[in-house]
């Protein structure tokens, strides 16, 4: 008998514990089980994940740097509060730098990029699957649409500032999923810029990534005046 395919199985990376410390606790602030401004121990987190202070404190220096935790004196940390204007500044860098790359990777996305490409938009639009499952695609989705054309720093700096604003995303977006025409909203949103880098011309895929920027900071900062009244 033939065989079943197992080309959509990814290789699963071993993960350090501090690695899995911070997976953990970023996990906690986007789900928003840790809130923000909310004070919490780290002798405390250490004890619920069944481990010692050391990978917890650094753990809590990768999420200082992406913005999602603030360190104090001490044994304790703080959620990074939500701000507009720290969102602001998120999305006006990723302006700065997502358009250039798109307009360059457009011309270098091959048909195999593109077959992978449409692989995510189908889970982005799955009714069935978590938040957790669908934002983990929708990085990948915006990872794979521009790595053609960008360098090792791009992608460390463009993974802080996604990292920073997938809790504002999360908390704009949330509200939505009990509508049931989300996902399909959020397919077609993914599928439109899509269609976009397609045409391989760099300034519609430049210009439609602005959009979409544009669009998900306009829903963010609602989302936090929501919260705030």
């Amino acid at each position: 008998m033939a065989g079943v395919s197992t080309k959509g199985v990814r290789r699963v990376q071993p993960m350090s514990v501090v690695e899995q410390v911070t997976k953990e606790i970023r996990r906690s602030i986007l789900s928003g089980d840790l809130l923000p401004s909310q004070e919490f121990s780290l002798r405390e987190i250490a004890g619920r994940l069944g481990v010692s202070m050391i990978p917890v404190r650094e753990a809590l220096r990768h999420l200082e740097g992406q913005g999602l935790v603030v360190t104090t004196p001490g044994k304790s940390a703080v959620v990074a509060p939500l701000s507009h204007d720290d969102l602001r500044a998120i999305y006006r860098l990723r302006r700065q730098i997502e358009p250039e790359l798109v307009g360059r990777a457009c011309l270098l996305l091959t048909d195999r990029d593109h077959a992978r490409l449409m692989e995510h938009l189908t889970v982005i639009g799955d009714e069935s699957l978590g938040l957790d499952e669908i934002y983990e695609t929708h990085h990948e989705f915006h990872l794979d649409l521009l790595r053609p054309a960008a360098t090792d720093w791009d992608l460390r700096i463009l993974g802080m500032l996604w990292h920073s604003a997938e809790r504002y995303v999360r908390l704009a977006f949330g509200g939505r999923d009990s509508d049931p025409d989300e996902p399909r909203r959020r397919e077609a949103a993914h599928a439109e810029l899509l269609a976009a880098v397609a045409k391989r011309d760099p300034g519609s895929a430049s210009h439609a990534v602005l959009a979409h920027l544009d669009l998900n900071e306009q829903i963010a900062q609602q989302g936090i005046a929501a919260i705030a009244d």
